[in-house]
Protein backbone atom coordinates (compact mmCIF):
# COMPACT_ATOMS: atom_id res chain seq x y z
CA UNK A 1 0.00 0.00 0.00
CA UNK A 2 1.27 3.58 -0.73
CA UNK A 3 1.99 5.70 2.11
CA UNK A 4 -0.61 8.20 3.32
CA UNK A 5 -0.34 11.23 4.34
CA UNK A 6 -3.66 10.84 6.62
CA UNK A 7 -3.18 11.77 10.47
CA UNK A 8 -4.25 9.74 13.21
CA UNK A 9 -7.28 12.22 13.89
CA UNK A 10 -8.74 12.35 10.38
CA UNK A 11 -8.08 8.81 10.15
CA UNK A 12 -10.39 7.72 12.93
CA UNK A 13 -13.32 9.50 11.27
CA UNK A 14 -12.58 7.40 7.78
CA UNK A 15 -12.00 4.10 9.88
CA UNK A 16 -15.34 4.78 11.96
CA UNK A 17 -17.38 5.52 9.14
CA UNK A 18 -16.75 3.11 6.90
CA UNK A 19 -17.63 0.74 10.64
CA UNK A 20 -20.91 2.44 10.83
CA UNK A 21 -21.67 2.05 6.94
CA UNK A 22 -20.88 -1.68 6.44
CA UNK A 23 -23.04 -2.03 9.81
CA UNK A 24 -26.11 -0.25 8.59
CA UNK A 25 -25.68 -1.80 5.44
CA UNK A 26 -25.62 -5.66 7.51
CA UNK A 27 -28.37 -4.44 8.84
CA UNK A 28 -30.44 -3.35 6.14
CA UNK A 29 -29.35 -6.29 3.76
CA UNK A 30 -30.55 -8.48 6.67
CA UNK A 31 -33.83 -7.47 5.95
CA UNK A 32 -33.99 -6.73 2.95
CA UNK A 33 -33.81 -10.48 2.18
CA UNK A 34 -36.42 -11.16 4.84
CA UNK A 35 -38.54 -8.45 2.91
CA UNK A 36 -37.62 -9.94 -0.48
CA UNK A 37 -39.11 -13.66 0.13
CA UNK A 38 -42.10 -12.48 1.70
CA UNK A 39 -42.96 -15.07 4.22
CA UNK A 40 -44.99 -14.49 7.44
CA UNK A 41 -45.48 -10.94 8.06
CA UNK A 42 -43.26 -9.68 5.10
CA UNK A 43 -45.99 -11.19 2.70
CA UNK A 44 -46.79 -8.50 0.08
CA UNK A 45 -43.54 -6.36 1.04
CA UNK A 46 -41.84 -4.13 -1.23
CA UNK A 47 -37.95 -4.52 -0.01
CA UNK A 48 -37.53 -0.81 -1.74
CA UNK A 49 -40.00 0.63 0.32
CA UNK A 50 -38.47 2.86 2.80
CA UNK A 51 -41.41 2.32 5.05
CA UNK A 52 -40.59 -0.84 6.26
CA UNK A 53 -37.21 -0.45 7.22
CA UNK A 54 -38.22 2.71 9.36
CA UNK A 55 -40.92 0.44 10.54
CA UNK A 56 -38.43 -2.02 12.27
CA UNK A 57 -35.70 0.95 13.24
CA UNK A 58 -33.33 0.08 10.62
CA UNK A 59 -31.40 2.78 8.31
CA UNK A 60 -32.56 2.63 4.30
CA UNK A 61 -29.72 2.30 2.52
CA UNK A 62 -29.74 3.06 -1.43
CA UNK A 63 -28.53 0.98 -3.96
CA UNK A 64 -25.30 3.09 -4.23
CA UNK A 65 -24.49 2.80 -0.75
CA UNK A 66 -24.55 -0.40 -0.17
CA UNK A 67 -21.22 -2.40 1.31
CA UNK A 68 -21.37 -4.73 -1.44
CA UNK A 69 -22.01 -1.88 -3.81
CA UNK A 70 -18.48 -0.04 -2.27
CA UNK A 71 -16.62 -3.36 -2.07
CA UNK A 72 -17.43 -3.93 -5.74
CA UNK A 73 -15.68 -0.74 -6.67
CA UNK A 74 -12.96 -0.49 -3.98
CA UNK A 75 -10.09 -0.89 -5.82
CA UNK A 76 -11.25 1.96 -8.39
CA UNK A 77 -8.99 4.98 -8.15
CA UNK A 78 -12.68 7.36 -7.74
CA UNK A 79 -13.35 4.87 -4.91
CA UNK A 80 -12.83 7.98 -2.75
CA UNK A 81 -15.47 9.68 -4.79
CA UNK A 82 -17.97 6.69 -4.43
CA UNK A 83 -18.13 6.60 -0.63
CA UNK A 84 -18.10 10.05 -0.17
CA UNK A 85 -21.48 10.18 -2.60
CA UNK A 86 -22.99 6.74 -0.44
CA UNK A 87 -22.88 8.91 2.57
CA UNK A 88 -24.57 11.93 1.16
CA UNK A 89 -27.61 9.55 -0.30
CA UNK A 90 -27.63 7.49 2.99
CA UNK A 91 -28.36 11.10 4.56
CA UNK A 92 -30.67 12.15 2.14
CA UNK A 93 -32.76 9.19 3.23
CA UNK A 94 -32.62 8.78 6.61
CA UNK A 95 -33.36 12.39 8.14
CA UNK A 96 -31.67 11.48 11.35
CA UNK A 97 -28.26 11.22 9.48
CA UNK A 98 -28.06 14.17 7.97
CA UNK A 99 -24.80 16.68 8.10
CA UNK A 100 -23.77 13.23 10.52
CA UNK A 101 -21.63 11.07 8.18
CA UNK A 102 -17.96 12.17 7.70
CA UNK A 103 -17.35 13.07 3.96
CA UNK A 104 -13.44 13.04 4.22
CA UNK A 105 -12.85 10.02 1.48
CA UNK A 106 -12.11 11.84 -1.78
CA UNK A 107 -10.10 14.23 0.04
CA UNK A 108 -6.79 14.50 -1.82
CA UNK A 109 -4.07 13.35 1.25
CA UNK A 110 -6.02 9.46 1.07
CA UNK A 111 -4.48 7.12 -1.19
CA UNK A 112 -7.10 5.25 -2.88
CA UNK A 113 -5.25 2.13 -2.65
CA UNK A 114 -5.04 2.74 0.75
CA UNK A 115 -8.97 3.30 1.25
CA UNK A 116 -9.62 0.15 -0.99
CA UNK A 117 -6.88 -1.89 1.25
CA UNK A 118 -9.17 -0.69 4.28
CA UNK A 119 -12.66 -1.59 2.55
CA UNK A 120 -11.32 -4.75 2.11
CA UNK A 121 -10.51 -5.45 5.55
CA UNK A 122 -13.80 -4.06 7.14
CA UNK A 123 -15.58 -6.23 4.49
CA UNK A 124 -14.05 -9.75 6.55
CA UNK A 125 -15.42 -8.41 9.61
CA UNK A 126 -18.28 -9.78 10.48
CA UNK A 127 -20.98 -8.41 12.04
CA UNK A 128 -23.42 -10.91 12.80
CA UNK A 129 -27.20 -11.53 12.88
CA UNK A 130 -30.04 -9.31 13.91
CA UNK A 131 -29.88 -10.99 17.82
CA UNK A 132 -25.77 -10.59 17.66
CA UNK A 133 -26.47 -6.50 16.16
CA UNK A 134 -28.71 -5.71 19.26
CA UNK A 135 -26.17 -6.40 21.31
CA UNK A 136 -24.36 -3.61 20.66
CA UNK A 137 -21.49 -5.05 18.83
CA UNK A 138 -21.16 -1.84 17.14
CA UNK A 139 -20.89 -0.23 20.42
CA UNK A 140 -17.66 -2.70 21.24
CA UNK A 141 -16.35 -2.04 18.18
CA UNK A 142 -16.81 1.54 18.24
CA UNK A 143 -15.32 1.65 21.76
CA UNK A 144 -12.17 -0.41 20.33
CA UNK A 145 -11.28 2.16 17.83
CA UNK A 146 -11.72 4.83 19.90
CA UNK A 147 -9.21 3.21 22.25
CA UNK A 148 -6.48 2.56 20.34
CA UNK A 149 -7.29 5.84 17.95
CA UNK A 150 -6.71 7.79 21.39
CA UNK A 151 -3.60 5.73 22.33
CA UNK A 152 -2.33 6.19 19.03
CA UNK A 153 -2.66 9.90 19.71
CA UNK A 154 -0.63 10.05 22.35
CA UNK A 155 -3.94 10.75 24.92
CA UNK A 156 -5.35 8.68 27.44
CA UNK A 157 -8.95 9.45 26.31
CA UNK A 158 -8.72 12.99 26.23
CA UNK A 159 -11.79 14.81 24.37
CA UNK A 160 -13.02 11.63 22.34
CA UNK A 161 -12.56 8.34 24.34
CA UNK A 162 -14.71 7.62 27.66
CA UNK A 163 -13.88 3.91 29.09
CA UNK A 164 -16.52 2.11 30.01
Amino acid sequence: MAKSNTNTGEYKHIVLGLIFLKYISAAFEGLYGRLLSGEGEYAGADPEDKDEYKAENVFFVPPSSRWTFLQSHAKQPTIGKTVDEAMDAIERENVSLRNVLPKVFARGNLDPSNLGGLIDLISNIALGDAKARSADVLGHVFEYFLGEFALAEGKKGGQFYTPP
